[in-house]
């Protein structure tokens, strides 16, 4: 149905309805600033089409993936023990046992998927601290939905949107809630982040989005605020709820844990969304302790039945032995042998960096990179499938039909939902926009 589907809008895809799609685009791009680094966010004249089946299938398994790394996530946090498989510093000990007061420290999350020629999808990475993109696929779906072509194709295949904004603040004002009782009275708002970071236009998304909801709401960098008078500040704007949107271990690395926001949170004078406690969630082994079956035992079996589904295979990159679909193995002697079908991986960075796909280097090459990540905190992930679809792109003055791998990550709420998601696209098997050269684009669900 999907390939119908794609395969009617291509067709439609020509004169005026092309002429006003490039039109749309472009105007969209420029009044709602969708750049990053300068790049225009959207490149392509489609959006990911999905149906309505589907859909419902990633949303439901995505529930008991996200309900598993709850469980995870809880665990962790008893046991010492098992927490020091991730590696966290003293500083991100610490900054974790600040209680944030509410019950998931995921307000809002993304679960990095790649979607396989199956109608399967498997899990890669979980972005838990505070995503970025959320609201620049939020407008482009709804300049999508404004373009005459859409509304032409949506004649023959109904259409519709995920409302991003509405799920976002209804899922922060959730967290605020559980926090500490406000009644009637709305929060003030900070989102918090780098003055340079490139998602600049973004939080001006949601900042409009928040005041026209009734939340006075402020775009600050972490530098500008100050905890004085059990209050913390922007100049005289006074904080209840912070969107935190900096991550948190580049907020220890550069402003350390004597900081106004975190001495407010620690103090329970503001509420920060996501927690500081996501730092564990955000770390890449997790998904060894997801996927391995010495830690089955914490999750229930309709959660274990989901992670082996969509959760490749992931270990904690050590000499020594473990095992890979049921056998013993020699994790050092297993990578040498199994180059082309893995991934070597940083436990705490993100955005790509670091990242080796051993299917792109030689064995010299992999080596090197196996005994560089021996010396720091790595895992090691088996390469899953990635499908490509055909998108018409804008280069320049013309427009082409080029081959790109689709990632689809679907949005997590309150660290028990799942709705909408991002999808990125790239002609290269390293799908993340800010790494460059990749493009945005909308998803929209074909309805039953």
């Amino acid at each position: 149905m999907i390939s119908d589907a794609i395969e009617h809008y291509h067709t439609l895809l020509h004169g005026s309805l092309l002429n006003d799609a490039i039109e749309k685009l472009l105007d969209g791009t420029v009044k709602h600033n969708l750049t990053f680094g300068g790049r225009p966010i959207c490149t392509v004249l489609r959006p990911l089409f999905i149906n309505e089946t589907q859909y419902e299938y990633i949303c439901r398994d995505s529930r008991l993936v996200l309900s598993a790394i709850e469980r995870l996530g809880r665990a962790l946090m008893a046991d010492a023990k098992l927490r020091a498989e991730l590696d966290l510093t003293a500083d991100e000990e610490q900054i974790i046992a600040i209680e944030p007061g509410f019950v998931a420290p995921d307000t809002s999350g993304r679960l990095d998927a790649f979607l396989d020629s199956q109608g399967g999808f498997h899990f890669v990475e979980y972005n838990a601290d505070s995503p970025g993109g959320l609201l620049y696929g939020d407008v482009l779906s709804e300049v999508f939905m404004g373009m005459n072509i859409v509304r032409e194709f949506a004649q023959r295949f109904p259409l519709r949107r995920v409302d991003i904004r509405r799920q976002l603040l209804r899922t922060l004002l959730d967290s605020y809630r559980q926090w500490g009782s406000w009644g009637q009275q709305r929060p003030r708002i900070a989102i918090v982040d780098w003055n340079e970071v490139q998602t600049r236009a973004e939080f001006e998304i949601c900042r409009q989005y928040f005041e026209a909801q009734g939340c006075p709401t402020i775009i600050v960098d972490p530098r500008e605020l100050e905890y004085r008078g059990g209050w913390l500040r922007a100049g005289d704007f006074q904080i209840n709820l912070v969107y935190k949107r900096v991550v948190v271990g580049e907020l220890i690395a550069r402003c350390g844990l004597n900081h106004p926001l975190v001495r407010a949170a620690r103090e329970r004078a503001v509420c920060v969304a996501n927690s500081f406690r996501v730092q564990m969630l955000f770390k890449k082994t997790m998904f060894a302790l997801l996927d391995d079956p010495a830690y089955e035992h914490l999750y229930r079996a309709d959660e274990v039945a989901s992670l082996r589904r969509h959760v490749p295979w992931t270990r904690k990159l050590r000499e020594g032995f473990t095992t890979y679909r049921g056998r013993k193995i020699d994790l050092l002697d297993f990578l040498i042998l199994h180059r082309e079908q893995l991934v070597l991986k940083p436990n705490s960075d993100y955005g790509g960096r670091g990242v080796t796909l051993g299917w792109e280097c030689d064995d010299e090459k992999w080596r090197q990179a196996i005994d560089d990540a021996l010396g720091a905190s790595f895992v090691v992930q088996e390469r899953v499938e990635l499908v490509q679809q055909s998108f018409p792109t804008l280069v320049g003055d013309d427009v082409k039909y080029e081959h790109r791998y689709v990632d689809f990550d679907p949005y997590t709420w309150g660290g028990e939902e799942v709705e909408g998601a991002g999808v990125r696209l790239s002609p290269s098997a390293l799908l993340n926009v800010t790494a460059g050269g990749g493009s945005a684009t909308p998803l929209l669900i074909v309805s039953r």
